[in-house]
C-alpha cells in the first residue's frame, strides 16, 4: 500500500479542518460581536438623592462614567455612546444602553436603588369649572402670579391666546429655569419656561425640535391647569364659552418629555430633575407607566418623591383602563392620583334612518351633511377578503379588515369603539355600538355618533330587513347631563396594587368633554388626514381631569404658601364632595373622597400633614432598606429593629381610610391619625361616622379634638371591628365638625380574595 499519497491527503484534510474550524470560530465571533450592541437598550440606573457637589447641568458626572466602565468596560464605550443622560439636579441617576446582564450588574453596585428598562408611559374648559362651583369671581389671592405650575407633557403652543402675557410682569424672583427656544419658539411672562427632551431615541419625521406642540395633549393639560381668559373659545361651534384655567395669573413653566410615540421613562425623569431644580410649585403630569410597579422603578413616582422633598406637589392621572378594578397605575401615597367625572353638558348626536326613526348617541361630531342620507351597511357584511378576513373580524372595523369597494361612500355600522378600519376604508361616517350610553368618546375624523347596544340592534335590524337601508348623521347638539357628576368607564379604578390599605384614586375630577387650548397644526381627532384646524378642542380622559386638580392645588397654594405638598393634599381630599355609589358601583375605588371642590379647598379647618420621616416610616414598612433609604434620601435615614413597621402603613397619617382583609367575617384594624388645627385658633371638633354598616362597628378616640391655638396637633385613632359579610365592600366616612369646618375622611373596608 502506498502510504504517502494517503499521508498527504489525510494532512490535507487535517489543515482543511482546522482551517474551518478556524473560520467558523470567527465567524460566530463576528457574528456575536455584531449582535451584542443589538442586544442593548436603555435602562435608567436610579441613585436616589441628588450628588452632594453642584455640577453643572450640562456635565456628567464622573461617577455614573466610572459605574459604567466598570460594567461594560472601557471598549464598548469608546466604540459607541452608552451613556445618554445623567440626572443631578434633584436627584441621582443616569439612563445608559445596557445588556439584561449588564443592567442586573449595574443593579448590585453599592449606591443603585433600581435599575428599571427605559418604557413608553401613555397620556392619559369654558364649562367644567363652573360646574364644580369655580366661578370666574372666586376671592384670588394676590399672589397668584407668583405661583408656577410646571407641565410635563407634549410641550405648548405659546400662541395660543390662552398663554398670552399681557398683563403679566416679570417672572418670581425664585425662578431658576430657562426657555430653550429656538428661532419657531419663545416664551413670555406667562410661559416662562419650556425645554424638551429625547434622550434614548433618534427624532422622527414631523417632529418638531423644540418645546413646540404638535400633538394638542400639552397645550390642552396647560391650559386647563393655568390658561389666561379667552372669550368665544369652541370647536366648531360645539361648547361655545370663555375658556380659562383654574388658576388664570399663575405662571407656566413647560417640559416637553412626550411625543407622538409615548413618553419615555428616561425623558420623564429627566423633564422632573428640572422642574425641580427650576424652583415650579406645582408639577401636573396626566401620564403613567402601563402597568404597577415598585415605588421606585417609575418616573413619575420617583420624581414626585424629590419634589415633595423639596415642598412641590405633584398631580397625576389616575390612567384610562377602566372600569376594571386594580386598574390604577400611579398610586403612590406622596402624590394626588386623579380620577375623571363627569360635567353635566353633553353632546349629543343625532343618526337618522331611512325609515324616520331617530336615534341618539354621543360623540363629538362637528361635521354636517345636512340631511343627507347615505347607503347604510354592517361592517360584518364588508370583511375584506383579500386580506384574508371574515365578518367576524371585519364588524369590528379594525384598520385593514373591511372592504374598501364595499364601504366606500357609505355610512357604516361597527361592534367596535372607534371606527379606524371604515375610515381609512373611505367611508362617509361611522355608527359605533359598543361603549355604554351614558360614556363619553373624542372626535372622530369623519361623522360618527356612538349608541347603547338596543339602538346598535335596532339598527342591524333595519339594515338586513330593508333592500336599500340609508342613514344621515347630524352635527352634534349640547345637552344637559342631569346624572352628573358620576365617572365614566374609562376611568381607572382602585384597590391600591401595591399598598391596599392607601386608598387610591384621591380625587375625582372633571375629565369628560373638556374644552381647551388646542395647537392648530394637531388634527383634532389625533387621526392622520384629519386635517381640521382648530385652536380649541374638546377631548376626554383622566388626563383632563389631572389639570383640574393642579389648577386647584396651585389655587390652594395661593393662600397657603407655606403649606406642605400633604397639607395642600390633605386639603383637597378632606373638603370634596362626597359622590353617590348608585351612579359608581367601584365607589371610592373610583372617585377617592369625591368631587373636587375648589372654593373649599383652601378652607379645610384642619390637615393631616406628613413629613419625609413619616414616608420614610411608611417605606421601612413596605419593606424597604436602611441602606435603599439612606441612598434615597442622601442622609442617614433608618429602620429600627425596635419599631414595628407591620402596622405602618395603616398608620401614616393619611386623609383617608382602608382596611383591606382576606377574611370579610372578622375585620379588624386600628388607625392613628395626627390633625393640625389650620381653620379657627379656639375650636372644638366632634367626630362623626357616617354610613357604617350593620355588623361593623367604626369607634373614634379620642371624639372630641379641642384646639387652643393655629398650627396645633392633636392625634386620634380609629378602630374598625366586625364583619362585613358577603360584600366585598362597604363605605363609611369620619367627619370632624367643629360648626364651621367640616372634615370629611372616607373610609373603606374591602376583602382580599388572594
Amino acid at each position: 500500500m502506498d502510504l504517502v499519497p494517503w499521508s498527504r491527503k489525510g494532512f490535507f484534510y487535517v489543515v482543511w479542518f482546522l482551517l474551518l474550524s478556524l473560520t467558523c470560530t470567527l465567524l460566530v465571533d463576528v457574528t456575536h460581536s455584531a449582535a451584542h450592541p443589538d442586544t442593548r437598550k436603555v435602562y435608567i440606573v436610579y441613585m436616589g438623592d441628588k450628588p452632594k457637589l453642584d455640577i453643572p447641568t450640562t456635565t456628567t458626572l464622573p461617577l455614573h462614567v466610572d459605574m459604567l466602565q466598570n460594567v461594560v468596560g472601557s471598549s464598548n464605550i469608546a466604540q459607541e455612546p452608552l451613556l445618554l443622560h445623567s440626572y443631578k439636579r434633584s436627584f441621582n441617576g443616569f439612563a445608559a444602553k445596557l445588556t439584561e446582564e449588564e443592567a442586573q450588574k449595574m443593579a448590585g453596585m453599592a449606591g443603585v436603588v433600581s435599575v428599571f428598562p427605559n418604557e413608553k408611559q401613555k397620556l392619559h374648559t369654558t364649562r367644567s369649572w363652573n360646574f364644580i362651583g369655580f366661578h370666574e369671581n372666586v376671592k384670588r389671592s394676590t399672589v397668584e402670579s407668583d405661583v408656577i405650575v410646571g407641565v410635563i407633557d407634549t410641550g405648548v403652543w405659546p400662541e395660543s391666546a390662552s398663554f398670552s402675557d399681557a398683563g403679566f410682569g416679570p417672572p418670581p424672583k425664585k425662578w431658576k429655569g430657562t426657555c430653550q427656544g429656538s428661532s419657531n419658539f419663545t416664551c413670555n411672562n406667562k410661559i416662562i419656561g419650556a425645554r424638551y427632551y429625547r434622550i434614548s431615541e433618534p427624532f422622527i419625521k414631523g417632529e418638531i425640535k423644540s418645546p413646540r406642540d404638535s400633538e394638542g395633549h400639552g397645550t390642552h393639560t396647560a391650559s386647563t391647569a393655568a390658561g389666561n381668559l379667552v372669550s368665544k373659545a369652541s370647536l366648531f361651534g360645539l361648547g361655545s364659552g370663555r375658556a380659562r384655567g383654574g388658576v388664570p395669573s399663575a405662571r407656566i413653566a413647560v417640559y416637553k418629555a412626550c411625543w407622538s410615540t409615548g413618553c419615555s421613562f428616561a425623558d420623564t425623569l429627566a423633564a422632573f430633575d428640572d422642574a425641580i431644580a427650576d424652583g415650579v410649585d406645582i408639577i401636573s403630569t396626566s401620564l403613567g407607566p402601563r402597568s404597577p410597579d415598585d415605588y421606585f422603578r417609575t418616573p413619575v413616582t420617583i420624581g414626585a418623591f424629590h419634589a415633595f422633598r423639596k415642598g412641590i406637589l405633584t398631580s397625576t392621572s389616575a390612567g384610562n383602563d377602566g372600569p376594571q378594578l386594580k386598574t390604577i397605575t400611579v398610586f403612590a401615597p406622596w402624590l394626588l392620583s386623579v380620577a375623571a367625572t363627569t360635567i353635566d353638558r353633553e353632546f349629543v348626536t343625532k343618526v337618522q334612518l331611512g325609515n324616520q326613526k331617530i336615534h341618539e348617541g354621543i360623540v363629538t361630531n362637528t361635521f354636517d351633511l345636512k340631511g343627507k342620507f347615505y347607503p347604510l351597511i354592517y361592517a360584518g357584511d364588508a370583511p375584506n377578503r383579500k386580506a384574508g378576513y371574515d365578518g367576524s373580524i371585519s364588524k369590528t372595523c379594525k384598520p385593514g379588515t373591511v372592504d374598501h369597494n364595499l364601504v366606500k361612500g357609505k355610512i357604516v355600522l361597527c361592534d367596535g369603539t372607534t371606527g379606524y378600519g371604515a375610515y381609512f376604508a373611505g367611508a362617509v361616517g361611522v355608527i359605533l355600538q359598543s361603549r355604554p350610553v351614558a360614556d363619553v368618546l373624542d372626535p372622530l375624523p369623519m361623522p360618527a355618533s356612538c349608541l347603547g347596544l338596543d339602538s346598535g340592534n335596532s339598527i342591524y335590524y333595519y339594515i338586513t330587513s330593508t333592500r336599500n337601508p340609508t342613514a344621515t348623521i347630524f352635527k352634534s347638539t349640547e345637552d344637559i347631563d342631569t346624572l352628573s357628576p358620576y365617572v365614566p368607564s374609562f376611568s381607572s379604578r382602585g384597590p391600591n396594587p401595591v399598598t391596599p390599605n392607601i386608598l387610591k384614586p384621591d380625587i375625582a375630577a372633571p375629565g369628560a368633554s373638556i374644552l381647551a387650548a388646542w395647537p392648530p397644526i394637531a388634527p383634532v381627532s389625533d387621526y392622520p388626514g384629519d386635517d381640521r384646524v382648530a385652536s380649541y378642542n374638546v377631548i376626554s380622559g383622566t388626563s383632563m381631569a389631572c389639570p383640574h386638580a393642579t389648577g386647584v392645588a396651585a389655587y390652594v397654594k395661593s393662600f397657603h404658601p407655606n403649606w406642605s405638598p400633604a397639607a395642600i393634599q390633605s386639603a383637597i381630599i378632606t373638603t370634596a364632595k362626597p359622590l353617590s355609589p348608585d351612579l359608581n358601583p367601584e365607589a371610592e375605588f373610583a372617585y377617592g373622597a369625591g368631587q373636587i371642590d375648589p372654593v373649599r379647598a383652601p378652607y379645610p379647618g384642619l390637615v393631616y400633614d406628613a413629613t419625609e420621616q413619616d414616608y420614610i416610616e411608611f417605606l421601612c414598612a413596605q419593606g424597604y432598606s436602611t441602606k435603599l433609604l439612606q441612598s434615597i434620601t442622601g442622609h442617614k435615614s433608618s429602620c429600627s429593629s425596635k419599631t414595628n413597621y407591620g402596622a405602618l402603613s395603616d398608620n401614616l397619617n393619611y386623609p383617608s381610610f382602608a382596611l383591606s382583609s382576606s377574611n370579610p367575617n372578622s375585620i379588624s384594624g386600628v388607625f392613628n391619625r395626627t390633625a393640625t388645627n389650620v381653620g379657627s385658633p379656639r375650636s372644638t371638633y366632634k367626630a362623626k361616622v357616617i354610613g357604617a354598616t350593620k355588623g361593623l362597628e367604626i369607634k373614634v378616640n379620642p371624639s372630641i379634638l379641642s384646639f387652643s391655638s393655629l398650627g396645633q396637633k392633636l392625634s386620634f385613632q380609629v378602630t374598625v371591628k366586625g364583619s362585613i359579610h358577603h360584600k366585598s365592600r362597604v363605605s363609611a366616612s369620619l367627619m370632624w365638625d367643629d360648626g364651621t369646618f367640616q372634615v370629611r375622611s372616607p373610609i373603606v373596608v374591602y376583602a382580599i380574595y388572594y
